[in-house]
């Protein structure tokens, strides 16, 4: 996600780090790597132009602080702006009960697999959703998006033969209302290009529905043709919010940048991937860092809260202060790391994190280590000392790897034992509190 926005954009931050004065002149040539940048990502023209005049004016006229070079003080202008267009703050949904939502968008833009993902989200806010399949032309419509629900163990409400949207709209409010759902997902039809019948039928939906919420699913790797769709539909619609899919592909991150100046309708969300798990909260101080290249912890920590149970935790640090971390501990750690998402994305919130080219090397290196201990049995993964020439040759053709990868893994593994060993030293407490940390 933004990565090509990301490299460009750190580039033109550390010339501008090296500014020592700031002058008019200074600032100009400065900045035309910024609006290379923008430009080159499918920003708008005339949201690079106002954020470019924003930012000069505010350096022009900003005092030196004392201790801070000024060409840092110009990227905090920078950073300060990016929050800015991209909205400010985080947007939340409307907290209405029964919260009734409304899903626009055009053909392929991902509208049925992310209203089971807003779905999902919702019931792990203390919701009880149920979803709507308002969508009477695609064939494959309905059955993906009974599939997908019941994936999730989510409530779905569909009509196969009625072929009038606003009618299925009508029932599948009154099923869900008589069901006690406090959360109603309508997925309505898109088209491949904004028409007349398109507009028409989705206004008819708004009056049946009366949404709380009307969310437009717009496809981040449409660039500037993005800011075009949302500029319509809100035009037709009113549009309450926007989440902005396939984050994770060849989207320059430019839409994104666009849409909240253009539109003033916020991005409540960014789909990020293919699973029912990856939507994310839109944050735009973090996609902010992101950008210019400083990470974004705080979502990295928030994964881990998720995914990593406190008890486990404690359980886990007990084990390796008294050095009994096995391969076993070891599978549950690849395992809960796995959860939180591929390593290249979780790379990807370290700050200069988009630099690493070579993630997929360490996807591939985490996989085959997980499939080597899964050809163990639980003794051996115990106690690995067990492990003689014959055991490795099983482990090996049962996980489809080499015998050379099981032992660089054995390897491995015991020299981290030792260094365990070595932490719980008392010299070493220090360091090994700093470890556990």
């Amino acid at each position: 996600m933004f990565e090509n926005l990301t490299d460009r954009m750190s580039d033109a931050m550390r010339r501008l780090r090296g500014i020592d004065k700031i002058s008019e002149k200074n600032i100009g040539e400065a900045l035309l790597g910024v609006k290379e940048s923008l430009l080159a990502s499918d920003v708008n023209f005339k949201v690079v132009a106002n954020f470019l005049e924003r930012v000069k004016t505010k350096s022009i006229g900003q005092d030196v602080v004392k201790g801070v070079m000024p060409g840092q003080q110009i990227v905090k202008i920078i950073y300060d702006e990016l929050i800015d267009i991209l909205g400010k703050t985080t947007s939340q949904l409307s907290g209405k009960k029964p919260l009734l939502i409304m899903l626009a968008g055009l053909h392929g833009s991902g509208k049925t697999t992310t209203s089971v993902k807003l779905a999902r989200l919702l019931k792990k806010s203390g919701y009880k959703p149920a979803l709507v399949g308002c969508d009477v032309y695609r064939p494959a419509a309905t059955d993906q998006l009974e599939t997908l629900a019941s994936g999730e163990e989510i409530p779905c409400h569909t009509d196969k033969f009625l072929k009038n949207a606003a009618e299925i709209a009508k029932a599948g409010l009154k099923w869900a209302n008589d069901q006690g759902n406090d959360a109603i997902i309508f997925d309505t039809a898109g088209r491949l290009q904004m028409d007349m019948d398109l507009i028409e039928e989705i206004q008819n939906l708004k009056k049946v529905i009366d949404p709380d919420e009307i969310l437009l699913i717009a496809d981040g790797a449409l660039g500037q043709e993005a800011v075009n769709v949302a500029e319509h539909f809100n035009d037709a619609l009113g549009l309450t919010g926007i989440i902005l899919t396939k984050l994770d592909g060849d989207a320059h991150g430019g839409a994104a940048l666009s849409m909240v100046s253009v539109t003033n309708v916020p991005i409540k969300f960014i789909g990020v991937g293919e699973k029912m798990n990856a939507l994310d909260i839109f944050h735009p101080e973090r996609i902010a860092q992101r950008i210019l290249g400083m990470g974004d912890i705080v979502s990295l920590v928030e994964k881990a809260e998720e995914h990593i149970d406190d008890q486990e935790a404690k359980k886990l640090e007990e084990k390796l202060k008294k050095s009994k971390f096995d391969l076993e501990d070891f599978l549950g750690q690849i395992q809960s790391l796995k959860k939180m998402g591929s390593i290249g994305s979780l790379i990807k919130n370290l700050p200069g994190g988009h630099k690493f080219d070579n993630t997929e090397d360490a996807n591939n290196k985490l996989k085959t280590t997980e499939a080597i201990i899964l050809s163990m049995t639980k003794a051996e993964r115990k106690n690995p000392k067990i492990l003689d020439g014959s055991r490795r040759k099983r482990i090996a053709n049962g996980s489809g790897r080499s015998a050379q990868d099981v032992n660089a893994l054995l390897k491995q593994f015991a020299q981290m034992q030792d260094m365990m060993k070595k932490m719980k030293n008392p010299r070493n407490k220090s360091k090994f509190g700093s470890m556990s940390g």
